[in-house]
């Protein structure tokens, strides 16, 4: 590899050493920066893991960390690449593809669960530090005997990659919500379901109000998230597998 063709940010990403090895050492190096911007983001949310509260917890000038990290942008790529972890080690079997996508989806799920603030971090781009590769690298691995071509293998990934993503931003949302509240998952659910009866009409919006007339949101239980996030992954493995035997 030209490591001389590397750009700076990725060579950051990629640990590839850039500067000389002479002269005194640097107090800090990529990884003690990025893993107090992460613990800092863990603790108090992404806004939180601003340059100046990393130097603050790493007791040094926000200047310093430049020789680190090249902005604000940049420091979020390190964060997510960090944060994400190697892909673990229940991803390097073989079997069916739809188990294998399926407990991918699982362990991305997992992995957003431990560092929320990822689900609802920008999207800058496609993957490209080793971390994220590595997830994307196994996502399409899980597709291998599936004959979908690369375009297509590219589009399942994205696609359940996304689901994992918008789900945990939907249920940080709702437990968030419901933190202010005090009410757990079920209580909310019927007592959303209980004012819409009261004010949707037949008239008005037939099929909504019909759902709200039932007992839909009366028979939730504490597993709900868990149906719900297995409805619509299951929905989606449907297609995939509609694709592949197509």
């Amino acid at each position: 590899m030209d490591e001389a063709a590397v750009p700076d940010e990725l060579a950051r990403l990629w640990r590839i050493a850039t500067e000389s090895r002479l002269g005194r050492p640097a107090k800090l190096d990529v990884g003690q920066v990025v893993d107090a911007a992460v613990a800092l983001a863990d603790r108090e949310g992404l806004a939180a893991a601003t340059l100046p509260k990393v130097a603050e917890s790493l007791g040094v000038t926000k200047m310093s960390l430049y020789r680190h990290v090249g902005s604000k942008d940049e420091l979020l790529a390190l964060m997510q690449d960090a944060a994400a972890g190697p892909v673990p080690s229940s991803l390097d079997g073989t079997g069916p593809w739809r188990e294998r996508l399926r407990l991918w989806a699982y362990e991305q799920r997992a992995f957003l669960a431990r560092h929320p603030w990822i689900a609802t971090a920008p999207v800058s781009g496609p993957p490209r530090g080793p971390n994220l590769i590595g997830w994307f690298d196994a996502g399409l691995r899980t597709l291998r005997p599936t004959g979908l071509d690369w375009g297509a293998k590219v589009g399942v990934v994205m696609l359940v990659g996304e689901y994992v993503r918008g789900n945990a931003q939907l249920t940080q949302g709702l437990e968030a919500s419901r933190s202010e509240t005090g009410e757990d998952q079920a209580a909310a659910e019927q007592a959303y379901g209980r004012a819409m009866a009261a004010l949707v009409s037949a008239e008005r919006f037939p099929d909504a109000a019909a759902l709200f007339a039932s007992a839909t949101f009366e028979d939730t239980g504490p597993d709900t998230a868990q149906d719900d996030f297995d409805f619509g992954l299951d929905l989606i493995l449907d297609g995939v597998a509609a694709a592949v035997e197509g």
